[in-house]
Formats: structure tokens, C-alpha cells, sequence
């Protein structure tokens, strides 16, 4: 077993590859941190994190602090001896937890910093249309995802791609990103690259803050592009919505997940659904029409837009919010 003694802290199922990953390296992972146990579901079962999950199964030591300076908590991690610490899809850290290791504190972040710093880097990069994104490994310090970068590793976003598959494609990318990070910290040989250097004269410097619902709101007054950028962007969480009325006025909420652009001239008040009530249902915006795949009618599941048809009947004379 590798010698260097590392605590990992993490939540979601993104983080888990990455721990994964270090295990089966032979890393000494001393000591796992996620979240408390959450009540979730109808039943407001207890349900425990991905991590905590994965963690439990390899019998690692598991802390779960309500709050992280709890002094509990504190003398805990101080009695885990860490080197090293690595967090992947956590939550902010205190001083007093991000500097105890020796080595520092590493954090994977799911953009090309210094770009999207914050909390929704994957969404923000494909709603605002950009053609590649990445992750970034640095050395946690005070400000929110500033710290001096290590490694970034890029990948390409397809004009269809959607958040869902980004993550996933992101999670492994990351996980390769942290043992090489690791790997580089163990042989003292890494480099700490100001982010202020990775900025090119007049750019931009993008933000990725959390995703509200008022965010998901579909205005189909926008471009083709800023539609199908923003669906995509929020598939298949926390997910596009709008509203089809029918012709008696009853208001149906429906998130969108798969859509295709439909670029071409049309004559219809913009916007207006457009079907034959059985195979497509497209909606006339600027510029052409975006074509419905999958949605989803408040409080039933996912359906294709063939099985939506066959419920719900809907013809020119509905409306769309």
C-alpha cells in the first residue's frame, strides 16, 4: 500500500469513481467524510450517500459531521494523521480543515478553471454554448475554486450532448485527472499554475452558480440555439419546463429532456405547437421549430413523444406557456 496517508470527502455518485479509483491504486485512505444520512423518499427513509455507500462496502472509516468545525469532528481528523486531502463534489471547507494536512487539501472541479467557478460548472458550460469544457485539479485556498491549478484535462461538448452526459463522461475523466494528481503530490513533482495566467487579454471569465428554478424556466422567445443550449443544459437534472394549456385552459407543467433543432422558415405565431398528434410534436420558435423527443407531464414519468401523444391527444389548438 502506498504510504501517503490521504482522507477523501465527497457526496454524490460523481466523487465515487475517484475514490474508486485511489482504491484500487493501493492508496492508504485513512478516513472517508460525506454527508449526514439524509430522510428522503415518500417513506422519509434515512438514505445514505453514494460515498458513504461505496465507502462502507471497502470497510473504509467513515465521518459524517453535521457541521465542519464542529470541534468533535476537528479532533477527529486531527487523530486520522492525513498528508494529503482530496475533496470531489463536497461542500466549501473551513481554513481550519482545508490547511491541517501537511500537503494541503486538493479539490477536482468540473470545468477549465478559471472558468465556471461554482457550484453548477457542467449546466452553465452547455447553456452558454461552449464547445469544450473539462475538469481541474488545484490546492484548495480561500477564495471558492481559485486556488493554483495543477492539472486540467479537456473534452469536447457534442452540439447534443446534455449535462447528464457530460457528467458522466466528466466523472471519468476526473478520476484519471485525481491519480495522476496524486500520483505527481507522492513524487514531490507537480506544478502549482496561477489561474490569473491561464486568462487570455480581454476574456471573459464565466460563473456557474447554483441552478434556481426560475433558471429552468423555457423562454421561447429566444434563439434555437439558446433553447436547445438550455434544455440540454439541464437534462436530466434539475430539467427544462414549460407549460402546454389545452383548449379547455388547463395548465400542464412538463419538463423537456431530449430535444433536436429543426432549422428551416415556417409562417406560425411564435411560439405554437406544431403535431400530427401521433409521432411529433415540434414547437415553431425563431428560426425553425425545436422537436420534442422526451418530457415528462408533473407527476408521470419520462415518455418519448410517441407515448405523450397517444395520452394526451394534443393538436394545434393547444398553447404553450
Amino acid at each position: 500500500m502506498n504510504q501517503l496517508r490521504i482522507i477523501f470527502m465527497g457526496t454524490p455518485e460523481f466523487a465515487v469513481q475517484s475514490l474508486d479509483i485511489l482504491v484500487k491504486n493501493n492508496y492508504n485512505i485513512v478516513g472517508v467524510v460525506t454527508m449526514p444520512d439524509k430522510p428522503a423518499g415518500r417513506g422519509l427513509q434515512l438514505q445514505q450517500s453514494d460515498v458513504k455507500k461505496y465507502a462502507s462496502e471497502k470497510g473504509l472509516t467513515i465521518l459524517q459531521p453535521e457541521k465542519l468545525k464542529d470541534e468533535v469532528f476537528l479532533d477527529q481528523l486531527r487523530e486520522l494523521k492525513a498528508d494529503l486531502q482530496i475533496v470531489v463534489a463536497f461542500r466549501m471547507l473551513p481554513e481550519v480543515v482545508w490547511n491541517m494536512p501537511r500537503l494541503g487539501t486538493i479539490n477536482l472541479h468540473g470545468s477549465l478553471l478559471p472558468q465556471y467557478r461554482g457550484a453548477a460548472p457542467i449546466n452553465w458550460a452547455i447553456i452558454n454554448g461552449e464547445k469544450e469544457t473539462g475538469v481541474s485539479t488545484f490546492f484548495l485556498q480561500h477564495q471558492i475554486d481559485t486556488g493554483k491549478i495543477i492539472f486540467r484535462e479537456k473534452t469536447l461538448i457534442g452540439e447534443n450532448d446534455t449535462a447528464g452526459e457530460i457528467h458522466d463522461r466528466l466523472m471519468n475523466i476526473g478520476a484519471e485527472l485525481i491519480l495522476k494528481t496524486v500520483q505527481a503530490i507522492e513524487k514531490n513533482n507537480y506544478p502549482q499554475i496561477d489561474q490569473s495566467e491561464l486568462v487570455t487579454e480581454n476574456q471573459e471569465i464565466k460563473h456557474a452558480p447554483k441552478i434556481f428554478k426560475e433558471d429552468c424556466k423555457i423562454n421561447w422567445h429566444g434563439s434555437l440555439d439558446e433553447i436547445h443550449n438550455l434544455i440540454r443544459g439541464l437534462s436530466p437534472y434539475p430539467a427544462a419546463f414549460t407549460e402546454f394549456v389545452s383548449p379547455d385552459a388547463k395548465i400542464h407543467p412538463v419538463k423537456i429532456f431530449i430535444e433536436r433543432i429543426d432549422r428551416a422558415t415556417h409562417q406560425y405565431s411564435i411560439p405554437s405547437i406544431v403535431t400530427d398528434s401521433k409521432k411529433y410534436l415540434k414547437i415553431a420558435v425563431a428560426g425553425g421549430y425545436i422537436d420534442i423527443l422526451e418530457l415528462q407531464v408533473a407527476g408521470k414519468k419520462r415518455l418519448s413523444v410517441t407515448e405523450f401523444l397517444r395520452g394526451f391527444q394534443m393538436n394545434s389548438d393547444w398553447k404553450i406557456n
